[in-house]
């Protein structure tokens, strides 16, 4: 069986600069055609692709092996294939052709957003995408299915030409051969926009000077509690409207104590602000707690819950934001009565339309926010952590929007859903010319239900934009998505965007992101099928597929399937006729989730939760969930064939069920490798113990041998594993990252065996695998950072200290972690701890301290309270006690302890305390040398020892 390139090596270095360059990549990313979370950067997907798939040349073709990685290496940037398919693509395909004969067949269980799927279909694969979230099913149609089916050039009946109605202006002009998915939905984007200003442009009028509203900012509000003020409270975060080097803009709150009532003023300009006693970066909520600006009262964060859920909570218009079509930059204005009338009246307009809405369904989003119980939620019942909204009363989708964003989505659903029937005789009428004039044919049904697809995505993108969540962004003026992160969070303050402003984030900008990912990517032709499905349960049959590339979800990171009931809701009502395979159950169905719902539970104990909620699922659940996953993938793959499973959970608990599930499923694990996908100045700055890389773990459907044992398996990991660490090394690879790294080498000689145990007939399981290669890996670690010391030259606690501080810095981390290193460096953690000791633990978690966070090291029991105490002495400038220390307990004169300093001050990011001070330390290394060889000489005198003897 021949070896896959990516079983032999990797550019890593490249792979992981484009994969972290990637996040800063806009026009023609699949990520701007629809948001889903934690999306794999197609770099990466492209590059582990084609090396899974290509075979390995070997050493007896070393020319053809080194123009295939640099292949590997023109095919990763974006470049490669933002304009389409490069040359370097076409090559990539051309030899995947020839190996193949055919196009190999490739499937992503778990494809999500699209895009290991986009890069199998981009390297000529027959292509395979399944999850089993519907909404994530309905963006890989829209990435994957349609650019491909319908982004086709054609030539457009004469009917077609030339006759648009003369407010839809089309970015194609005169031309007559158009990439026809763009075109319709261009074209019929532009009708429903027209039609909904048409009905509602009035609610968001221009100011009289031409200037154009872009949003609406907002504040919410709550009374206060003093019962001699009762003063609306404004909960503003902070009060600035621009926060950038050359332009300074806030508004401040003016307080009329009499009438108890806050008006709002502008200041302009850094100066007109410093001229004030007024902090804008101070606003009137911190957490929760609000602070009446009248009278000075704090209404706690739990009152301010309450309040909200009482009907207590209101909103207050502060500020317009707008442009002008004929200058750069933004302007500002307070409200003015005006704006309220016309809040007011759209209000009223929303009312009308709900009374006369046409269809079945209502319009609004009534369905519940997700809850652990499934109920709606009110004071003291569950919730989860990454909707903490409901615990302010937003209990139901539709909470999330005020009247006039209720009354433009509304608006564009329906229009969106009166226009069928027209856009139908539309597609049907240029199908008919597609037919006449030979070109690949489909019903003009299908194209139909793309094009309004793509309008949906449109309105997705719209709903993003368009809640009370989208938060004003004062350094960029401009307003952000409702999902900057993994959560459904309270916002105090919001911005409400004009749909119809002109400018980013309205329904035309929306557009031009969907039209610019069609143009870019109908060139990639291919078989490929977006099927909603369990992984657990795949329609297809056995020994079937030729590789599986797949990122599945790791345990509690992403709720998915209740975060995308956000979009689901208005999906339903804007596509659940035409797609009742995706869109026909309430809510988005989660109870064959992968999910480990129980650690993200809030409102009760997770014990109790088990217990008195059992269809909660477990972090077990889980497992068996991936475990019968992986089954299948097994099931699926031709003999032969290879697996690539992206992984990147932090705790060493999650590798060991991820590799247990795999070796279960009678997978061989043949490598792995580390890619990055933050970028490298923020790796080593990072707040938290999170691993900075995604692992590739290689996998081959293989035959395994019956029996090993763990005697003679051990030289032959330790031999892989330090070869691979070598490579790693080299490549850069840091922090938690390196020790993961090493599990892909240590498995592939255990993984070869059904069952491996020792001499006396004992199992041996991966969790001791595991701490074996991380032995082998801190051994190799340690001795590399000492550079001219070996390891043994340093005591234990000095090991761990050192493999601590290069692997975390000085992060907190699970203590099981910490004690695995510790178990692996021979040292016992809970020695370490406790009064004076360099070990905090706290809860479960670990600290390691550094010089600075302890108390004065009076007893010296190691190596690392030498280094400590010598750190501390050298601060306050006590040089004959440190000199003192040095050569009393010998360390003065070891090269190792200096080595072991110099080390660790290696490991430590810029500017950090502990750094400075062993690297003021260090400098005077040849002087403390010298002075503790002058001390330790005096104290052997002859007379020193007598005077001790008459003591």
């Amino acid at each position: 069986m021949k070896k896959r390139l990516i079983e032999y090596d990797l550019p890593l270095a490249d792979i992981s600069e484009e994969s972290a360059r990637e996040k800063n990549i806009r026009h023609g990313h699949p990520s701007t055609l629809h948001i889903w979370w934690a999306r794999r950067p197609l770099a990466s997907s492209r590059a582990t692709a084609f090396a899974a798939l290509i075979d390995d040349p070997g050493e007896e073709n070393p020319e053809q092996r080194e123009y295939l990685l640099d292949l590997v290496k023109r095919i990763t940037p974006w470049e490669a294939v933002k304009n389409g398919n490069s040359e370097d693509i076409e090559e990539a395909r051309r030899l995947i052709a020839e190996q193949y004969g055919r196009p190999p067949r490739v499937l992503d269980p778990f494809s999500g957003g699209g895009s290991i799927p986009l890069e199998a279909l981009r390297l000529g694969c027959e292509t395979y995408a399944n999850d089993y979230n519907p909404v994530a099913v309905f963006i890989e149609k829209a990435t994957l299915e349609w650019p491909q089916k319908f982004g086709i050039e054609v030539e457009l009946p004469a009917e077609e030409t030339g006759q648009a109605d003369d407010n839809v202006q089309l970015a194609f002009g005169e031309e007559k051969k158009v990439n026809l998915l763009a075109y319709l939905v261009e074209k019929w984007a532009n009708i429903i926009l027209e039609e909904a200003r048409a009905e509602i442009g009035r609610f968001y009028p221009e100011d009289p000077d031409g200037w154009i509203p872009v949003g609406y900012l907002w504040a919410r509000t709550i009374p206060c509690q003093n019962p001699s003020c009762g003063a609306e409270i404004p909960l503003v975060k902070q009060f600035w409207l621009a926060k950038k080097s050359n332009k300074k803009i806030a508004y401040r709150p003016v307080v009329d104590k009499e009438n108890k009532r806050i008006e709002f003023e502008l200041l302009e300009g850094e100066r007109a602000i410093k001229n004030t006693d007024f902090d804008p970066g101070e606003g009137t909520v911190t957490g929760g707690d609000a602070r009446c600006v009248v009278c000075g009262q704090i209404t706690k964060a739990n009152d301010t819950r309450r309040l909200a859920r009482e009907g207590e909570m209101g909103e207050r218009m502060v500020a317009v934001v707008l442009h002008n079509r004929d200058r750069t930059g933004k302007n500002y204005r307070l409200v003015t009565t005006e704006d309220e009338r016309i809040f007011i009246e759209a209000s009223n307009s929303l009312n009308e339309r709900l009374a006369n809405w046409p269809y079945l369904e209502n319009p609004l989003p009534d369905e519940l926010i997700p809850t652990p119980d499934g109920k709606e939620y009110k004071r003291g019942n569950l919730y989860f952590n990454f909707t903490p909204v409901v615990g302010y009363g937003m209990t139901r989708w539709q909470h999330l929007f005020n009247e006039r964003q209720r009354l433009s989505l509304v608006t564009f659903l329906e229009k969106i859903k009166s226009n069928y029937e027209q856009i139908l005789a539309n597609c049907e009428k240029i199908y008919s010319n597609i037919v006449a004039n030979g070109q690949p044919t489909f019903l003009a049904e299908d194209l139909t239900k793309a094009v309004i697809g793509y309008l949906a995505v449109i309105f997705d993108r719209s709903v993003d934009k368009g809640t009370m969540l989208a938060r004003w962004n004062n350094a960029g003026e401009k307003i952000e998505a409702t999902f900057a992160r993994q959560a459904i969070p309270m916002l105090w303050d919001f911005a409400e965007i004009n749909i119809f402003s002109g400018v980013n984030g309205d329904w035309t900008s929306n557009r031009d992101w969907v039209l610019r990912y069609i143009r870019v990517n109908p060139s990639s032709k291919g078989k490929v099928i977006s099927n909603i499905s369990s992984a657990t349960n795949l329609p297809i049959s056995d020994s079937y597929l030729d590789a599986i590339l797949t990122d599945p979800p790791y345990y509690d990171n992403v709720p998915y399937a209740a975060l995308s009931d956000f979009f689901y809701v208005w999906l339903k009502r804007t596509l659940g006729e035409n797609f009742p395979e995706l869109f026909s159950t309430p809510v988005v169905p989660k109870a064959g989730e992968a999910i480990a719902e129980l650690p993200l539970l809030r409102g009760m104990s997770k014990a109790k939760a088990e217990e008195q909620l059992p269809e909660l699922k477990s972090a077990t659940d889980f497992e068996n969930l991936i475990g019968r996953s992986f089954e299948e993938m097994y099931r699926i793959l031709k003999p032969g064939g290879v697996a690539v499973v992206v992984y990147a959970h932090k705790t060493t608990e999650g590798w060991e069920t991820m590799l247990n599930g795999l070796i279960e499923a009678g997978f061989i694990v043949t490598g792995s490798w580390p890619v990055h996908t933050e970028m490298r100045s923020r790796l080593r700055s990072m707040a938290s113990a999170a691993l900075a890389s995604s692992i590739y773990m290689v996998c081959r459907k293989t035959e395994r041998e019956p029996l090993g044992f763990w005697n003679e398996l051990q030289p032959k990991i330790r031999a892989r594993v330090q070869e691979k660490l070598g490579q790693f090394w080299r490549e850069g690879i840091a922090g938690g990252d390196f020790f993961i790294s090493a599990i892909g080498p240590g498995m592939e000689e255990f993984s070869r065996y059904e069952r491996v145990e020792t001499y006396t007939g004992e199992a041996v399981g991966v969790n001791t695998l595991l701490q074996f290669i991380r032995e082998v890996s801190t051994d190799f670690l340690v001795n590399h950072l000492l550079k001219n010391a070996s390891r043994e030259s340093i005591d234990k606690e000095a090991q761990f200290y050192l493999t601590y501080r290069w692997t975390y810095l000085d992060n907190t981390i699970p203590y099981d972690d910490a004690r695995k290193i510790a178990t692996a460096e021979g040292v016992d953690l809970e020695q370490l701890w406790g009064k004076g000791g360099f070990v905090n633990k706290s809860g479960a978690n670990i600290s390691v301290l550094g010089p600075h966070k302890r108390g004065a090291v009076d007893d010296v029991e190691n190596m690392v309270d030498a280094l400590h105490r010598a750190c501390q002495l050298w601060e306050k400038g006590h040089k004959t006690e440190l000199t003192q220390l040095l050569a009393h307990t010998g360390y003065g004169q070891s090269g190792a302890f200096w080595q072991f300093g110099q080390a660790v001050a290696e490991c430590l990011l810029e500017g950090s305390k502990e750094k400075q001070l062993l690297e003021g330390l260090l400098v005077g290394k040849d002087s403390y040398i010298s002075s503790s060889a002058e001390a330790l000489a005096q104290s052997q005198k002859p007379k020193i020892e007598q005077g001790r003897l008459f003591e």
